[in-house]
């Protein structure tokens, strides 16, 4: 008993420097959004992942008589592919250069000199893969008689980026004001979205390192605690019902670490600002 007084103080300090670490760290400022945010369902995939996790769990509790296996397998078997996983910036970049794309080619149409809505239904045909459903939708709304600012802003709200709302931005001041100089305005635009792109991969390609660290530093710790829960002697203190607990605390704590480290390797989005109901942009009220 006296020996796991140690144990105890370093979770609890353990504990407590990662609470600080995350109680100092500045939260950042959402902003205010103009439906409610719908949770995505679980995917198949994880589904599956969970099922497996738990009929792993109990067969691990039947074998070895611990507890804590039918929640650790299944938080293991869900939770490591996620650690493991990208961060998704390689299809967030193909996006970006897929609504470069599309920008270049309604600038292009627009110098014949149809119309804006015209032009986003010619669009349709050539529009890059990437942003593919989010075009199509776009312009059955327009057929469908939707108003031209509302159909652009639900545009934006399925883009869900900032280069997205830039760019729906400018076509919802071309529908407003009707004027020419709108292709000008895209062309440059599909320029700085270019200048974007490339400032991008080169951000990644600094960030693969960390990531990939990471993802060895996960592996790695996954295999040592599969060899130390399978070598006997040394987990046996922690069989006891005190000890699990002791265990719990320290694997959430380790788990949180590998968290933070997956976390700092990947960036963050930037800020849309095509949400509100209010300002320059704003809807009509």
């Amino acid at each position: 008993m006296i020996a796991l007084v140690p144990a105890v103080a370093g979770a609890l300090i353990v504990a407590g420097i990662i609470g600080l670490v995350v109680g100092l760290k500045p939260a950042p400022v959402r902003p205010p959004r103009s439906r409610p945010v719908r949770r995505k369902p679980m995917s198949g995939a994880t589904k599956r992942l969970l099922l497996v996790g738990v009929v792993g769990g109990c067969l691990a509790w039947l074998v070895t008589g611990w507890a804590l296996a039918l929640v650790a397998v299944p938080m293991a078997c869900v939770g490591v592919p996620m650690l493991l996983s990208t961060s998704g910036a390689a299809a967030r970049i193909d996006r970006l250069e897929a609504m470069e794309e599309w920008t270049r080619s309604l600038s292009g149409v627009l110098t014949v000199g149809i119309g804006l809505e015209q032009a986003l239904v010619t669009t349709e045909r050539s529009t890059p893969s990437a942003i593919r459903p989010e075009v199509q939708r776009l312009v059955a709304r327009l057929r469908s008689r939707w108003n031209t600012e509302e159909t652009i802003r639900a545009f934006a709200d399925e883009l869900d980026d900032a280069t997205g709302d830039l760019v729906a931005a400018n076509l919802i001041l071309a529908a407003r004001r009707r004027g020419a100089g709108l292709a000008q305005v895209l062309e440059s635009l599909a320029e700085s979205v270019s200048a974007d792109v490339r400032a991008r991969r080169q951000i990644e390609a600094d960030r693969t390192k960390p990531r990939a660290t990471a993802r060895w530093v996960t592996i790695i710790s996954v295999g040592v605690l599969v060899i130390l829960a399978i070598s006997g002697t040394y987990v046996e203190p922690y069989r006891s019902p005190l000890g699990q607990v002791i265990l719990v605390t320290l694997l959430a704590a380790y788990v949180a670490t590998l968290v933070w480290m997956k976390r700092m390797a990947i960036g963050k989005p930037l800020a849309r600002f095509l949400v509100g109901t209010t300002g320059p942009l704003g809807r009509a009220s």
